[in-house]
């Protein structure tokens, strides 16, 4: 069954121990989401982390430099964490800048990439960590890597994804798909999928799920904590 609707969907908790808030956007990061990120900043202070390890190998230096520009606009400071490796990764003053920050943006597009580079590291505790306490943002296909499963970009099937949310699927950047993959995308799916295109976005705060923009929703968002 599909939905395509803009309103709060009440849930219990879905993300373990969420108090903090986690947005979901389609794409275009730093771009075409200004009125949502000053909402989510909107009363924080201190500083924004910038984590591109899922463009570690598409010019991750145009994504903080975008930040820059963008921080302007919000009127923000941002501090760009440079783990693009495992190794990175595994280093506790990366992870410690990621808890330390008001808010944390993942970004970056390629979710295999983000996935090999976090899993089971202290950069990934920290996400989770920030989207216990603070605001934690993720663009295109990092948005995409938190949940579980992971929709594969390359061809529209599903993997292990990080986990963050458990039992849905996202496909970001969805207005980009062919319709052949898209449709097999859906077709292949054995949890609810959330289409988001870009400028769009998914939040879950205070227990509840709400869309921004074009989002289509196929199923029924989940509702309970997926530990």
């Amino acid at each position: 069954m599909n939905h395509s609707y803009d309103r709060a969907v009440r849930s219990e908790c879905y993300l373990a121990g969420v108090s903090g808030t986690l947005i979901l956007e389609g794409g275009a990061p730093f771009v075409g989401n200004d009125d949502l990120d000053r909402v989510a900043l909107a009363g924080r202070s201190g500083y924004v982390a910038i984590l591109p390890t899922a463009d570690a190998f598409e010019g991750p230096d145009k994504l903080v430099q975008a930040a820059e520009i963008w921080a302007q606009r919000m009127g923000v400071s941002v501090r760009s964490v440079p783990v693009f490796t495992r190794a990175d990764a595994l280093e506790a003053h990366h992870a410690a800048v990621l808890r330390e920050a008001m808010a944390v943006y993942v970004v970056g597009d390629s979710p295999i990439h983000l996935r090999s580079a976090i899993m089971e590291t202290p950069v990934l505790e920290a996400l989770r960590a920030q989207a216990d306490h603070g605001v934690l943002v993720a663009v295109a296909g990092s948005a995409a890597a938190l949940c579980d499963p992971m929709v594969d970009p390359r061809g529209g099937a599903y993997a292990l994804g990080l986990g963050l949310v458990r039992g849905l699927a996202l496909i970001t950047e969805s207005d980009t798909w062919p319709k052949d993959r898209l449709q097999r995308s859906l077709d292949l799916a054995n949890t609810p999928v959330v289409e988001v295109p870009t400028g769009a976005a998914l939040t879950l705060a205070n227990g509840a799920w709400t869309t921004h923009g074009d989002v289509v929703v196929h199923g029924e968002l989940p509702s309970n904590t997926g530990n």
